[in-house]
């Protein structure tokens, strides 16, 4: 087998890798974007070029090792605050009404919303500030926000809940003074911090939404499972959507 036969093998087995993986797909056009991503890892690893890197993984048994980097640096992040605010309005003006309308007098109402494909935790801060608005509106309102993702890197971030604060500029002024904290990192750049009221509510947890089964709770009130289907083939979707409903 010649050279590039194998380099296009291997590089074949990587997206597929890829696919079982995460549900990404990534066609033959995306190799400089694969390329690009995986730098650091070659970097890393002292690695001269992809070639050697496909050999490191399939020839060389590095792929337990090295999953976990591919997943954080191959899988997109993108998300903003209040991303698609309609979505936050339909939130607010009608699933928090309806279900304390459903409430039997007196009693507690417990709503549990799920931001599937959290990211850096913007969705699910978003979420947890419109929860907490309207609790304080109605206080029988006990609301918990569980974020999840399949990379350990954004994860991470999300957790820390510290963001700069031009990340923010989407969130309404009240929403944003209200719920997080300002301060300044070595350089001064200026940074919010969520605050304790909603980091007691909200927890991120590891999860890969190709699994079969989700280790979620199956009374929730609400799932934020958006743009992460995007980048699946149709019968990923469909699979996917089945499972969370």
């Amino acid at each position: 087998m010649s050279l590039a036969l194998a380099q296009d093998r291997n590089a074949a087995r990587f997206r597929q890798l890829v696919h079982e993986t995460t549900g990404i797909q990534l066609p033959e056009s995306k190799g400089r974007m694969i390329e690009g991503r995986l730098r650091p890892r070659l970097l890393a690893l002292g690695l001269p070029d992809m070639a050697a890197y496909f050999g490191f993984l399939f020839e060389e048994g590095g792929v337990r090792s090295e999953l976990p980097h591919v997943i954080d640096l191959i899988t997109t992040n993108k998300t903003d605050f209040f991303r698609e605010p309609s979505h936050f309005e339909v939130l607010w003006g009608r699933m928090i009404p309806q279900a304390l309308a459903a409430r039997r007098r007196g009693g507690r109402v417990a709503f549990k919303l799920w931001s599937a494909a959290a990211s850096t935790g913007a969705e699910a801060w978003s979420a947890a500030m419109i929860l907490a608005e309207a609790r304080a509106r109605s206080p029988e309102l006990d609301w918990a926000v569980l974020g999840t993702d399949i990379s350990h890197r954004v994860l991470s971030a999300a957790r820390r809940a510290i963001y700069p604060e031009v990340d923010l500029a989407p969130v309404p002024g009240a929403l944003r003074d209200r719920y997080a904290m300002v301060g300044r990192d070595a350089d001064g750049t200026a940074l919010r911090r969520i605050v304790p009221e909603l980091r007691q509510r909200v927890r991120f947890e590891e999860m890969n939404l190709m699994t079969e089964s989700y280790s979620v709770d199956r009374d929730l009130d609400a799932v934020f499972l958006r743009n992460v289907l995007i980048y699946f083939d149709p019968p990923t979707q469909h699979r996917v959507v089945s499972a969370v409903t």
